[in-house]
């Protein structure tokens, strides 16, 4: 077992509990770190995927919210590493509150990045997201493609990013932004089109309702992308600068619906449902990641293949329905 460099580092996640915060718990206890786990408050207890880790000595469990910076003052407090991944991400309900992914997106991330500075973390790793570029000017996007502000989440994401990057240039802080195409795998809600494609699927479906067909996305497995975080958190070019974690493929939706009907083993036919259309505006039609600073700069490259990746959702899928309400649109 690769051990080092994390071994006996106390790091904090925010959003611990959620689908991708997990995955990287699960990857820094296997390379021996201790985690502070930062996660959303709720009355009633539910601790979302670290619900496996309640009794692990390895894993501190923190409530809280983002937006109150003395509580996350306290997560920071004595962590080596910060990887701030709490946000909300939901496109479509972005649509109907903006205000709460100001609040949480930017606001949350000024109060991270200043408890950073106040704790004097050795490296912040702020999540961003490929939404921020928008539908592709040229392809594949490298970072240094113009922003595009096409829904509120992306604006709010945007502004987070500089939030986080302000604080590289104007007090030194030891950040680094990392750009994720896509993600997908176990654990992954309903909201995004993978598991709301196989939810429908493994729960019978003849006829596979989705938005629009055309877009295309680099979708990377989320194990790949939890990698990517550690490698970005170790190398220091990235100190300041955005580096985008995708494959350099892109494959369209409609294609990717037959690869999920493949991947599944059951038979269904896709149709366009007009209730999951974007504002003709907002709709992101390709986005597809130049990697090459990720791959140059930290070592680090995809290695589960999207034929692989999806033929392990599915049967995570298949094994978790209960969790999806597969006829429903969830935003």
């Amino acid at each position: 077992m690769n051990t080092t460099p994390w071994a006996g580092r106390t790091v904090l996640v925010t959003g611990a509990e959620g689908f991708i915060g997990s995955t990287l718990v699960d990857l820094l206890l296997e390379r021996g770190a201790h985690v502070r786990a930062f996660v959303h408050y709720k009355p009633y207890a539910e601790k979302g995927h670290l619900s496996h880790l309640l009794d692990d000595p390895r894993v501190e469990m923190l409530a809280g919210d983002v937006r109150d910076p003395g509580r996350v003052s306290e997560a920071v407090a004595g962590c080596d590493t910060v990887f701030h991944l709490a946000a909300l991400i939901g496109i479509p309900y972005s649509y109907d509150s903006p205000g709460a992914y100001v609040q949480t997106n930017v606001v949350g991330t000024e109060n991270i990045a200043e408890a950073c500075r106040r704790h004097s973390v050795r490296r912040l790793v702020h999540t961003s997201t490929s939404e921020v570029y928008g539908t592709a000017l040229t392809a594949p996007i490298a970072e240094d493609h113009p922003l595009q502000p096409q829904s509120p989440y992306s604006a709010s994401k945007i502004g987070a990013d500089m939030m986080a990057l302000s604080h590289w240039h104007a007090f030194e802080l030891p950040v680094t932004v990392v750009r994720p195409f896509n993600t997908y795998g176990p654990r992954q809600s309903a909201r995004a089109v993978i598991p709301a494609i196989l939810a429908q699927l493994h729960s019978g479906a003849r006829e596979i309702r989705l938005g629009s067909l055309t877009p295309t996305r680099d979708f990377t497995y989320v194990t790949d992308t939890a990698r990517g975080f550690l490698a970005v958190a170790e190398c220091e070019r990235a100190l300041g600068q955005v580096v985008n974690l995708g494959t350099g493929r892109e494959i369209s939706i409609g294609d990717l619906a037959q690869a999920l009907i493949v991947a599944s083993g059951r038979d269904a036919r896709v149709v366009s449902d007009p209730a999951r259309l974007r504002p003709s505006g907002s709709e992101v039609h390709r986005l597809l990641s130049d990697n090459r600073r990720a791959r140059e700069w930290a070592g680090w490259e995809p290695e589960v293949s999207l034929t692989e990746g999806l033929k392990h959702t599915s049967a995570w899928v298949a094994a978790n329905l209960s969790l999806f309400a597969p006829g429903r649109y969830q935003v």
